[in-house]
């Protein structure tokens, strides 16, 4: 019963941010969205056509996206993402543990932050660069001494293109077909079983939108998120092996 409050509370949301800048020519923002929100706006397309909008995340190829409805070429003019990236590393790098996203997320929430109001948080050896809300950096800069029992500093990263970009693994990877399951059996190296589980499960994506069909061709460009585990892009790139499979181009991300 919660669940279908919180969707119905979500979906309402969208149609009011969408109302608003179409009446009254501005743009509107959403917080940041998992996939399954994503995938919840996603099935809204339809009902929204007449407002335009776009996702963003901070960085190509981020998972939490915010919504900006509205576009320069109804509105006349550019409105920026109000997304920051802060920089989060230990005072002392030497005596410092190795934290992982769950401790970042975690002194986070400690805070008392709301998740929406947070993006991707990419996790170095020892540091972290945490995209969030302009409207919330200084709050975390400020608030946030310590994860786990790492003592750490904040700074806002004055230039986005400054932070470090994340570089996917090039893979190559034989498959007797293109199918969505067959792929993702092969990189993750797991069953069959496994991998309609994960399906079952609704732990599949495809490019922000809930995949539920394991038999799913994958096309060019295509990015497949597989919750718990990472992601990769299909380049479409393959050509035909001696043996008759395909030999496709994936870059993957972990």
């Amino acid at each position: 019963m919660e669940a279908t409050k919180e969707i119905q509370q979500l979906k309402s949301r969208f149609r009011d941010l969408a109302d608003r800048s179409y009446r009254q020519n501005v743009y509107c923002f959403s917080g940041f969205l998992g996939l399954s929100e994503q995938d919840l706006f996603w099935t809204m397309e339809r009902e929204l056509h007449y407002c335009r909008y776009a996702l963003w995340g901070g960085y190509e190829g981020a998972e939490r996206k915010m919504v900006r409805f509205g576009s320069p070429e109804e509105l006349g003019y550019e409105e920026e993402y109000p997304i920051v990236c802060v920089h989060i590393t230990p005072v002392l790098a030497k005596f410092a543990d190795a934290l992982s996203h769950r401790d970042f997320l975690g002194a986070l929430m400690n805070l008392g932050i709301e998740r929406s109001t947070l993006g991707d948080i990419r996790v170095g050896e020892k540091e972290a660069y945490l995209y969030c809300l302009s409207g919330m950096a200084d709050y975390i800069c400020e608030h946030l001494d310590q994860v786990k029992h790492t003592r750490v500093k904040c700074s806002v990263v004055s230039e986005m293109a400054d932070v470090p970009q994340e570089e996917p693994r090039e893979l190559e990877v034989q498959l007797p077909s293109l199918r969505i399951d067959v792929c993702l059996a092969k990189v993750y190296h797991q069953s069959r079983e496994e991998i309609l589980e994960c399906f079952r499960s609704g732990r599949v994506y495809v490019d922000g939108r809930l995949c539920e069909n394991n038999s799913r061709q994958l096309k060019g460009g295509e990015t497949v998120n597989l919750r718990g585990q990472g992601k990769f892009i299909f380049t479409g790139e393959l050509r035909e092996t001696r043996k008759g499979k395909l030999s496709v181009k994936i870059k993957l991300y972990q």
